[in-house]
């Protein structure tokens, strides 16, 4: 086997060596002709792509040779194989005996006999015509004389082959370079397309090479503005600023048409205004706690392209009350940390120094910018207040007892009470007997206030002051001429006090004075008879908590004010409420017409429908003419469809698209994609049809002969 292995080796390098050797005179043929026209770079490109090529071709011919093909030689070239040479590499395992026999025979005689030769044989004639046809060629075009600065076509016309005329302009050569602003710290590329999204304010120069060279060139933007091209040796620049987004293509003058026309776009990203975020505080007002003496400020600022390393704080302080409040503003610039774009602004204001005292907001803002160029763009951040709240709880000199710090009713509830007064308990023997009592009283008041809050549901009157027994002192000023009557103030039931409009004695008045109503309608039908029934307990349990609580016994209160609690927590749960049940009012039936086949006054069936207003008939007309099943009888207004854009580009998400569907459909009229296409952009921004009347059933045989008698019959 090692032998036919030899043998198989040395054909095909002496395959690949023959495959290479017949390329190598036409590579050398197109690397002489890429030299004489394109210089040294374009034929050391030819020499790598041909080297490639040439390796690529001698490896696939050598690799033809496999073991079949070896088979087919060894049986062909020598009788004694017995064309049995495929048994030499067929896996004995599966062999007969007979075949195993023969095996054997074919390894003794190649064994005794020479190595086999199954190279293939060089062709020479093959050879000799290839080297003679590449070595002229080379020679004519090595010696063939040149003239400076000549090209292809040059080359063509001094062998007497006349170029046709052109009948396109291409783009042999074109570049975009853009530089964006200093400011976004981007840096310039050069792209090879004439398609760019760059920061607004980019700096955008074009480089462009056209074969044959026109007269003149120029960009030609969508809202028409016009960017003319100047010429330097055989390459046109033009240079523009990135202000807003656009489209636009090239444009030659005095040469054949451009192609292909391709209409370019142009993105502007505009500069976004900074952010500013607040950190610390976590809420917008803030209460000054117990000995505090600074307040702690953190904000977080972040722009597109780099926030400013400094901040303005700007700080207003609010004295007094009433009509007599003073401002005081002040600013101070504060430094940031962090990234270009993310920064942190800290600040620690000592109160003291800005004078902050009882009564007094203190209110700041922070101002941030972001490093654009030449103007910048700021933003704020929501006011932060610190309130320092006036001390309600001093005592006046001589007013003992006349000012009391209480809170209000909305802040207290049951399980509060319970818990205030089971720390009044753990605290029993810490307090003096006095100032014991004193506290279990507040925690009665407390209690005397809920319990006249859930009294309201039920309809309870309200407690108040006791008034003195009434007097005829009104009779006694009229009596005497008086000519005006002042009205007395209401107490808190809303009952106006003794000399008021009633006069005295009349039973109207006297219930209208001394009176209470015991429910409201309003409130007393709200609440099923259950529900009011667990709230008149939880009442109850309250009256006595308070009573005790009143006394200075909270450990006597502690269990009514449990039961409350779980009364309330049961009427929380309730799930219905009760309203005042109203029937509909429906006209009266007229008997009289009943059965008797009148219909005067009733809407006729054949009454046509009024169609509905479209809100934009405009776009709904340019919508239904670029129907492509329409090609021929639709023809559009492009002048409507422009003016439409243009007086409605804040709805549009993408105007650029728009304006490039247009201009496709208006370089082909034809083209059903085209349509489809703006079609397609149309369509999100029709509005929403009306809602359609559905068509009423024809019915079966029967009611349609009923309806179509009805139609038939004179009116009466």
């Amino acid at each position: 086997m090692t032998v036919l292995q030899r043998a198989l080796q040395q054909a095909r390098r002496r395959r690949g060596l023959d495959a290479a050797l017949r390329c190598v005179p036409w590579m050398l043929v197109a690397i002489a002709l890429a030299w004489r026209l394109g210089g040294i770079a374009a034929a050391l490109a030819v020499l790598l792509v041909a080297a490639v090529a040439t390796a690529a071709f001698a490896f696939h011919r050598a690799r033809m040779l496999d073991t079949r093909w070896l088979v087919r030689e060894l049986d062909a070239s020598r009788t004694d194989m017995d064309d049995s040479t495929d048994l030499l590499f067929a896996p004995t395992a599966s062999m007969t005996g007979l075949e195993r026999l023969q095996l054997g025979r074919l390894q003794q005689r190649i064994e005794n006999a020479p190595p086999p030769d199954v190279r293939p044989r060089w062709s020479t004639r093959v050879h000799a015509i290839g080297n003679s046809i590449a070595i002229v060629a080379i020679a004519a075009t090595l010696l063939w004389p040149a003239r400076p600065g000549a090209t292809f076509e040059d080359v063509l016309s001094s062998v007497g082959v006349t170029p046709a005329a052109p009948t396109q302009t291409r783009i042999v050569q074109q570049r975009l370079q853009i530089t964006p602003p200093g400011y976004t710290r981007q840096p310039a590329r050069d792209d090879a397309t004439l398609d760019a999204k760059a920061p607004q304010g980019t700096r955008l120069q074009w480089t462009l090479g056209f074969a044959p060279q026109p007269a003149s060139a120029e960009l030609v933007f969508h809202d028409g503005r016009r960017l003319k091209l100047s010429r330097e040796g055989d390459d046109w620049r033009g240079n523009d600023v990135l202000a807003r987004s656009a489209l636009y293509r090239i444009v030659v003058h005095d040469a054949p048409p451009l192609q292909p026309a391709t209409l370019h776009r142009l993105d502007a990203i505009p500069d976004r205004a900074p952010q500013l975020r607040v950190l610390e505080p976590d809420r917008s007002l803030s209460l000054m706690t117990q000995g505090q003496r600074s307040w702690a400020l953190a904000f977080e600022g972040s722009d597109d392209y780099g926030v400013a390393s400094t901040a303005t704080l700007r700080i207003t302080l609010a004295q007094g009350s009433g009509e007599n409040i003073t401002f005081r503003e002040q600013s101070m610039t504060i430094g940031g940390g962090g990234s270009a774009t993310v920064k942190r602004f800290a600040h620690r204001l000592d109160l003291a120094a800005l004078g902050l005292a009882a009564g007094d907001d203190l209110i700041v803002q922070l101002s941030v910018n972001d490093n654009r160029t030449p103007t910048v763009q700021s933003a704020r951040s929501a006011s932060l207040i610190l309130r320092w709240p006036s001390d309600l709880g001093t005592e006046t000199t001589g007013l003992e007892g006349m000012v009391k710090k209480v809170l209000p009713a909305y802040f207290r509830s049951q399980r509060q009470i319970i818990i205030d007064a089971e720390a009044l308990l753990k605290e029993k023997r810490k307090l003096e007997a006095d100032r014991y009592v004193k506290r279990s009283d507040a925690i009665g008041v407390d209690q005397r206030i809920l319990r006249l809050r859930y009294g309201q549901f039920l309809g309870e009157e309200a407690e108040g002051e006791p008034k003195p027994p009434p007097t005829n002192d009104a009779d006694a000023d009229d009596a005497h001429g008086a000519d005006e009557t002042t009205a007395a103030p209401a107490d808190e039931h809303g009952h106006a006090e003794a000399g008021g409009a009633g006069k005295f004695g009349e039973e109207g008045a006297v219930l209208e004075e001394y009176g209470h109503t015991h429910d409201h309608a309003e409130a007393a039908t709200l609440l099923d008879p259950e529900t009011r029934k667990l709230l008149k307990s939880a009442l109850d349990e309250m009256w006595q908590s308070e009573g005790h609580l009143r006394q200075g016994h909270p450990e006597l209160a502690l269990p009514y004010a449990y039961r409350a609690l779980r009364f309330i927590k049961q009427v929380q749960q309730a799930t219905r409420i009760y309203l005042a049940r109203v029937g509909p009012e429906l006209p009266p039936i007229d008997e009289s017409r009943r059965m008797s086949g009148d219909r005067a006054g009733l809407a006729r069936r054949d009454d046509a429908l009024v169609a509905a207003d479209i809100a934009d008939p405009t776009l709904a007309a340019l919508w239904s003419s670029l129907d492509a099943s329409q090609v021929a009888a639709a023809p559009i207004d492009f002048t409507a469809l422009e003016r439409w854009l243009r007086e409605h580009e804040s709805r549009l998400a993408d105007p650029l698209a728009f304006v490039a569907a247009i201009e496709a459909l208006r370089a082909d009229p034809d083209c059903v994609t085209c349509r489809a296409d703006l079609r397609a952009l149309l369509w999100p921004l029709l509005p929403r049809p009306a809602a359609a009347v559905p068509r009423r059933n024809a019915g079966d045989a029967a009611g349609r002969r009923y309806l179509e008698a009805l139609r038939q019959e004179e009116p009466k």
